[in-house]
């Protein structure tokens, strides 16, 4: 996974934080980062099993990005949307665009039970990041945004496309 970071500041031994992405104040994250934060996410394949990748706005909206294989002709995803922007006012944090999840934490929004993955669906505030970025997933197991590559390629992230 890789995300993305604002508002970093680092001394020489990698320790410091960040506003958005933050990662335990590390420079290297091993894991998720501070919410609001835009989300490359990929699963490598190993022998015949395919890649998987995607572009997650699940915990909100930081920076845009685009994120994909590299020369080829497989899908390239991108999120290059100012939507921090046109953040509704209840969702800014820090300047940037939290998910309604993390900032309301009920079932509805984070997909968590009573509600199942089959019966879990979009809201408005899903359906807003989705309308600024068609390729992202804009909620917990939306089915419509992970790609898939059957050939081992090299990815690229690209932040602020």
């Amino acid at each position: 996974m890789d995300l993305g970071r604002t508002g970093c500041n680092f001394d020489s031994s990698g320790r410091g934080s960040c506003i958005t992405g933050n990662c335990g104040g590390v420079l290297s994250c091993a894991a998720g980062g501070k919410p609001p934060a835009t989300l490359a996410e990929y699963t490598l394949g190993k022998g015949g099993s395919p890649d998987f990748y995607n572009i997650s706005l699940v915990d909100g909206f930081n920076v845009p990005m685009s994120f994909g294989p590299v020369g080829s002709s497989y899908h390239v995803m991108s999120c290059a949307a100012d939507i921090n922007a046109k953040c509704p006012s209840e969702l800014k944090v820090d300047g940037c665009c939290v998910s309604a999840c993390i900032k309301f934490g009920t079932a509805q929004y984070c997909c968590t039970l009573p509600l199942t993955p089959s019966t879990c669906g979009p809201t408005d505030y899903s359906r807003f990041f989705k309308g600024h970025c068609p390729d992202a997933y804009s909620y917990a197991y939306e089915k419509s945004s992970t790609f898939t590559c059957h050939v081992r390629l090299d990815y690229q992230v690209t932040f602020c496309p």
